[in-house]
């Protein structure tokens, strides 16, 4: 494996984009109980409105967007993930006790890979889910896999 981009592929950030039917409920989930820092934000911009989140100094970026009246949004699929490798697993449990006491509650994994290396999933006001994985990937050995309790 390789972490060299292609010579034709000059990115310099990466944004994700998906929409949403809960707006002002998405925005508190990401911004005020997970703690994701809003680097962008527009209302009624030519009837979108959006919010970009992402982490200081970082070229990842996460935006969300509400553009129809009622909005279309695609179901929640178990593989449907923003995967957040933190710094360990005091910081896993400090993100998890965070969205805990703010009344989020971690959910089953329909996939053990996430559980077995000590993965916690928490679901967004539209069902997708958030990975708190308790190393950093690329970085960190991954850990070794543990039998479920």
């Amino acid at each position: 494996m390789t972490n060299d981009w292609p010579e034709h592929l000059a990115v310099g950030a990466v944004r994700f984009a998906r929409p949403t039917g809960r707006f002002e409920e998405i925005i508190t989930f990401y911004r005020d109980d997970l703690g994701l820092p809003v680097l962008a934000e527009w209302r009624d911009k030519q009837g979108h409105n959006g919010v970009v989140l992402g982490l200081p100094d970082a070229p990842v970026h996460l935006e969300i967007t509400q553009n129809e009246d009622p909005p279309v949004v695609p179901p929640p699929h178990p593989e449907n993930q923003l995967v957040l490798y933190l710094r360990g697993p005091a910081a896993r449990d400090a993100a998890a006790a965070r969205l805990t006491a703010r009344g989020h509650r971690p959910v089953p994994a329909a996939n053990p890979y996430w559980p077995e290396r000590g993965g916690l999933l928490f679901p967004d006001p539209d069902g997708w889910l958030v990975v708190l994985a308790p190393w950093v990937f690329g970085r960190d050995p991954v850990p070794t896999p543990t039998p479920p309790a």
